[in-house]
C-alpha cells in the first residue's frame, strides 16, 4: 500500500507517519530521501518511483510506504501512480508558524515566514483522498485510527 502524506511543513505529516511506522512497520520517506538509493538523481528517482509503483499495486504484499511531500512539485512526480492514497494535512497558518518557530528555537526570520506563507498558499487548492486538519493538535493515535492503521 502506498500513501502520500502531503501538505506544508509543520502540518503534522511526520508525527502521524511516526505513529503509523510504530504500529505497522511502514517505511517512511520524506522529500528527497530517495537520493540515497543511487549515486545520481535520475537513477535514484527511477528506483524510488518503481518502488512506489510496486507498493501501490493491489497485489503487493510488501510493507506499506508513506511518502511525505512538502513541496507541490514533489507531488506532481507521483500523480501518475495508480491506487495511491493521498492524505492532505493542514493546519491554520498561525499554528504552522508557531510549530516552525519552535523548530527554529523560538525565532522566525522574515524570509522563512515568507517561504512558509508561499508554501501554505500553494497547498490550499490541492485536494487529497483524505484530509487531516491538525490545527487542534489531535493525538497521533487518533489520526492513525482515522486513516485505518
Amino acid at each position: 500500500m502506498l500513501y502520500i502524506f502531503m501538505g506544508p511543513g509543520c502540518s503534522g505529516k511526520s508525527t502521524a507517519a511516526d505513529r503509523i511506522r510504530e504500529r505497522i512497520g511502514a517505511e517512511v520517506f520524506s522529500g528527497n530521501d530517495y537520493l540515497r538509493l543511487a549515486k545520481n538523481e535520475e537513477e535514484a528517482w527511477r528506483l524510488f518511483h518503481d518502488r512506489l509503483v510496486h507498493a501501490a499495486s493491489k497485489d503487493s504484499s510488501e510493507k506499506t510506504i508513506l511518502y511525505l511531500v512538502t513541496e507541490p512539485d514533489q507531488l506532481d512526480r507521483v500523480l501518475n501512480i495508480k491506487d495511491v492514497r493521498k492524505v492532505r494535512f493542514s493546519a491554520c497558518f498561525d499554528v504552522i508558524k508557531e510549530r516552525f518557530s519552535r523548530r527554529m528555537n523560538g525565532r522566525m526570520p522574515e524570509p522563512v515566514e515568507k517561504m512558509l506563507a508561499k508554501q501554505y498558499a500553494q497547498w490550499e487548492s490541492i485536494q487529497g483522498d483524505f484530509h487531516v486538519d491538525t490545527t487542534g493538535s489531535p493525538d497521533p493515535d487518533d489520526i492513525a485510527d482515522a486513516l485505518g492503521f
